[in-house]
This record gives C-alpha cells, structure tokens and sequence, in this order.
C-alpha cells in the first residue's frame, strides 16, 4: 500500500526545491495552473497545466518557478510498500520518471483537492482516505497509459460538450443536447464524454455545481438553501448528499470559513 508523508499546494512565482541526494520518498506532481520547471537526472522537464509527473524515491532533482509566471501545483510524497502493489501498478514497478498530460483533468484535479482537505483538516482515516485517492490517481493514470490517448476528434467533441456544460450547469444537461452540440447521437456523445475525461455526464455536473457551491458558501453571505436552489437542486436535502458525495462534508463546514463583510 502507499503511505502519503505530506499533501501541499504551492502558488507562487518564486518556488524553488532542491534534492542533489534525492527524496527518500516517491513524489506525485499535478500542474493545475500556469507553468514551472523540473531538472531530473540533468534532463530539463517542462509541466504545464494538466501535467502529471511522478519521480522515484532518492532521484535527484530540483524545481523551480519560471521568471514572472505565477503556477499553480499539487506535491504528493508517499512511500510505497514492495509486493502486490508495485506489481498491480506499473508506474511502480521501474524506478524511471513519468510525465503525462492527462486527459481526465476535471477527475483528477478533484482527486488532489480531496487529499489536500483530508490531510489538512486531518479527519478520522485521513492517512488512509489520502493512500487510497494516490492510489486512484495512479490506477486511472496507468489506464490512461495503457489505452492511449483519445483521438483528436473525440477531444475536440469533449471540449465542445464541457464548454456546453460550463455554461449551462445550473440547469438540467442531458446526452440529447449534448448530442446536438457535436451533431452526434445522444449515446455517443455520452459514451465519448465517459471515455475521454472518466466521469459521466452527470458527475461532471454535479463537480462543477459543488464547486460553485463551495465559492458561494466561502465568499458570498448566501444560506444554504439559497445556493441549493440557485444550483439547480429543487430538493436541499438532495443537494446535501450530494454535496456531501464530492467533498466528504457538509454545506456547513464550509460556512465557518466564510468571509464577513466588511463594516
């Protein structure tokens, strides 16, 4: 199994990390934002927004921020248990660094917010919640390796049909519209959206309501019924299972983080 030693988030425009022996771990890397760079075994590693990078326990290595440009990042360290594992996940078994921009950007981008809530608020479980979400992000990671990256077409018909859903998220989206926006059938539509970013249509909204939900209950002075309704969620005791599913708490642990207004 895995054992996560830490889980942060770096935003900056001046970062810079420096291990000429190596980590004695193995670290997870997610670009969520902007641009940085990795030198690794003396081999310059560029990773940009969607950019995932895995480097091996005790591989020397250093980071740091491009001049001028603000990145956004996630940062993984984990050790890793020999036997069964390194076998069931090939991106263990060689000690040789991986990059790959990943298509299910959305999934897993929502895979490393979780970690980093679980391993800063520090629930009950969070150590073993925070292996088991590593884990997934390198299970679906090496599905993505094994079967490619999708044709050009099915990512030109995925980006249309989420820059659809972006802008009509509120309201009830189904395969029929999504079907008419790339002038494919419903089923396909579906089928490539599933394939390509690993959510279904469904939970790519339900993922970005939740995450306006969050916003609004931080920033805004808005109730939690409000937001219900302004979501699209007619029932609040939907909206609370819901929202409950994506982030693993209640709407009103977020409101203790709320903003006040100023006076």
């Amino acid at each position: 199994m895995l054992f996560i030693q830490s889980v942060r988030q770096d935003t900056s425009m001046q970062w810079f990390e420096e291990f000429q022996e190596g980590m004695p771990t193995w670290l997870l890397v997610m670009v969520n934002y902007g641009k940085c760079l990795f030198w690794i075994r003396q081999e310059k590693v560029l990773l940009e927004k969607g950019d995932l990078l895995l480097i091996p326990s005790h591989t020397s290595f250093y980071g740091k921020s491009i001049p001028s440009v603000t990145h956004e990042k996630y940062m993984v360290s984990f050790q890793v248990e020999e036997g069964t594992l390194m076998q069931l996940l090939p991106l263990l078994t060689e000690s040789r660094v991986y990059k790959w921009r990943t298509v299910k950007y959305e999934l897993l981008l929502h895979k490393f917010r979780t970690m980093l809530e679980e391993w800063t608020e520090r629930p009950a479980f969070a150590e073993a919640m925070c292996g088991a979400l590593a884990m997934e992000v390198l299970a679906l990671w090496s599905r993505e390796m094994s079967d490619g990256h999708p044709s050009t077409t099915k990512e030109k018909h995925t980006e249309l049909m989420k820059a659809y859903i972006q802008n009509h998220y509120r309201e009830k989206v189904t395969k029929e519209e999504l079907g008419a926006v790339i002038g494919k059938s419903p089923n396909y539509a579906a089928s490539v959206f599933s394939e390509v970013t690993g959510q279904t249509i469904g939970g790519f909204v339900h993922a970005l309501r939740i995450k306006t939900a969050v916003y609004l209950l931080i920033h805004s002075q808005r109730t939690v019924g409000d937001i219900s309704d302004y979501l699209g969620y007619c029932d609040p005791s939907y909206f609370h299972r819901i929202f409950k599913r994506e982030t693993g708490q209640p709407p009103a642990a977020y409101v203790k983080y709320r903003e006040q207004p100023s006076l």
